[in-house]
């Protein structure tokens, strides 16, 4: 028997009782689109939080202040502040090649915003001029503040786009004055609107020079010049390595860090953010890929239940086909066929509606969902071998039957 014919058969053989090869199709159908729906949420809260750091900047490289250990330096002994300072910023952008800006920022934390006839809570950040470029962001009116502006305290301030919206609505913010807790200052910039960015909402923001957050703010003035974040943008990807390795040596060499001591910062960059949680979402995804398995499980465990059923009631058939010269392999080549055939329309239909389910959720949910193609050739890949590992047993059984006894069957 060629192999059309085989497959001819097993497809009438599966059509006698379609409500019963549909109900096996169905543990195939959930596996099938499980994985893909699963593999798109994972997929979609990478690229997520990928987006989310990537929105932070371009080539980055992040200094933060940190605690390394118990050896906290020759300045702990002499009772000085550990950690970031204005002047590491100052130094790395003066003797750092390879980067294009340098930003330390430092939060004054929440205060309460005043305009005319509007008064809001917003978050009050002392910035540095290079914060556009370096951070990413785009200026919707006006302009941000100066180096002369930074060098002389000017109080001046840049407000976020909600922020600027909240408190002037329509009207035009550029030369209005605001109060941030006791601070007058004169708004000269406002952001575009950039949103939110991890768990920061930039749009919810006022930024001034970062010395006037160092005088004029009660929170940064109990830390002197300290900063909690270094940003330095590097000229290009090629560039970073070599930055990093002077960043590294410069802020060793200020802090009178020796090779015994841990350091009191922290090197770092997007990449290394996104490898981060990468390993915990790849951590996720593994067990979704396990949830998903079990369903194809159990989807080729019903293949082989209904398989031997149908050799069962279909046992004189095979009798009458082995007296008429089919011989053992054409009886196996047909029954696996036909589990084959039940796995890969399970299969299809399993895509069709895992493609649907994932685009549905992600309309539907706040989750972003991605639809991986490699989920999809995995998923179908794998019921076909369902099919075949599954339906092995029950047609290699009906292949064995003797053909006298399987005639004489009622």
């Amino acid at each position: 028997m060629s192999l059309w014919q085989t497959i001819r058969v097993a497809w009438e053989g599966i059509a006698v009782n379609k409500v019963r090869s549909f109900l096996t199709m169905l543990g195939i159908i959930i596996g099938v689109s499980a994985v893909i729906i699963m593999m798109a949420v994972s997929a979609g809260t990478e690229a997520t939080i990928a987006d989310r750091i990537a929105g932070l900047g371009s080539n980055l490289i992040m200094v933060s202040r940190g605690f390394g250990g118990e050896h906290m330096g020759p300045q702990a002994a002499r009772g000085m502040s550990q950690g970031l300072s204005y002047e590491d910023a100052l130094a790395i952008r003066e003797q750092v090649s390879g980067i294009s800006g340098v930003v330390a920022e430092q939060m004054a934390m929440d205060q309460i915003v005043r305009a005319d006839s509007a008064t809001i809570e917003s978050d009050v950040i002392g910035a540095m001029p290079d914060f556009p470029e370096v951070r990413g962001v785009e200026l919707a009116d006006g302009r941000f503040f100066s180096q002369q502006d930074l060098d002389r305290r000017a109080k001046v301030a840049v407000l976020g786009y909600t922020t600027a919206q909240d408190l002037f609505g329509d009207a035009d913010p550029i030369g209005q004055s605001i109060t941030a807790g006791s601070v007058r200052l004169t708004v000269v910039g406002v952001l575009d609107e950039k949103g939110l960015v991890g768990q920061t909402d930039y749009d919810q923001r006022v930024y001034v020079p970062l010395t006037v957050a160092f005088q004029r703010f009660s929170f940064s003035r109990r830390f002197g010049d300290m900063v909690m974040t270094i940003y330095a943008q590097a000229e290009s990807k090629d560039t970073m390595d070599k930055a990093i390795a002077q960043i590294d040596a410069l802020l060793t060499r200020r802090h009178d860090i020796t090779q015994l001591e841990d350091p009191d910062f922290t090197i770092y960059t997007q990449e290394d953010i996104i490898e981060t949680q990468e390993a915990t979402t790849a951590a996720f995804r593994s067990l979704l890929a396990w949830v998903a398995g079990v369903s194809l499980l159990v989807g080729g465990i019903g293949i082989m239940n209904i398989m031997l059923v149908s050799v069962t009631e279909r046992t004189r058939e095979i009798g009458i086909r082995q007296a008429v010269g089919a011989a053992p392999s054409d009886i196996r080549l047909q029954f696996l066929v036909e589990a084959l055939v039940l796995s890969l329309i399970g299969g299809l239909i399993g895509v069709a509606v895992g493609v649907g389910g994932s685009w549905l959720f992600g309309q539907t949910s706040d989750m972003r969902t991605v639809v991986v193609v490699n989920s999809i050739l995995l998923a179908f890949g794998s019921a076909a071998g369902v099919g075949i590992f599954f339906g092995f047993f029950p047609a290699n059984r009906a292949s064995q039957l003797d053909p006298i006894e399987a005639l004489r069957h009622e």
